[in-house]
């Protein structure tokens, strides 16, 4: 039997996340877009943030929500140590579900308040509010994530 040896690109080694598709940046910047249309004034919406985790390694979620923060741009941060109260992550093609559910659990440990799982292929998003506990939208539905009352039209993401 010959052993198969994938190579990890600078990129995954660096952020511990595989690369970003055209698909995952295309929903990515339409989740940032549709966010913070609807809830610049309460919300700060983030992406690629380092996040300063309790039990180390940091994490750098795709996008994280915060309650609307106040900006100093005097005075930067390199990686945040308060918990956004929702974690959004795109899934890719390499990545298993125990991968992104491991993820989630430190996430919920953290004391983050939901975690979304959004499913490219299945043009779907699954919005946790903790371990085995989910609902799941399509893109023919409006997501509520019932744990901040954060709305989204699927339709418009997946457009």
């Amino acid at each position: 039997m010959e052993a198969v040896i994938e190579k990890v690109s600078d990129y995954e080694r660096e952020r511990g996340k595989p690369m970003p598709t055209l698909n995952h940046a295309y929903i990515q910047k339409n989740l940032l877009v549709s966010l913070d249309y609807r809830y610049r004034k309460t919300h700060t919406i983030l992406s690629e943030l380092n996040i300063t985790m309790p039990e180390r390694p940091d994490t750098v979620p795709d996008i994280a929500i915060y309650p609307k923060l106040q900006i100093d741009f005097l005075h930067d941060v390199t990686s945040m140590t308060d918990m956004p109260l929702t974690v959004i992550e795109i899934v890719s093609p390499s990545q298993s579900d125990a991968e992104i559910l491991t993820k989630f659990e430190r996430y919920f440990n953290a004391g983050i308040q939901s975690c979304w799982l959004v499913m490219p292929s299945l043009q779907a998003i699954a919005v946790y509010s903790a371990i085995g506990k989910y609902q799941f939208f399509t893109d023919t539905t409006t997501l509520t994530d019932s744990a901040t009352n954060i709305e989204l039209v699927l339709s418009e993401i997946f457009a």
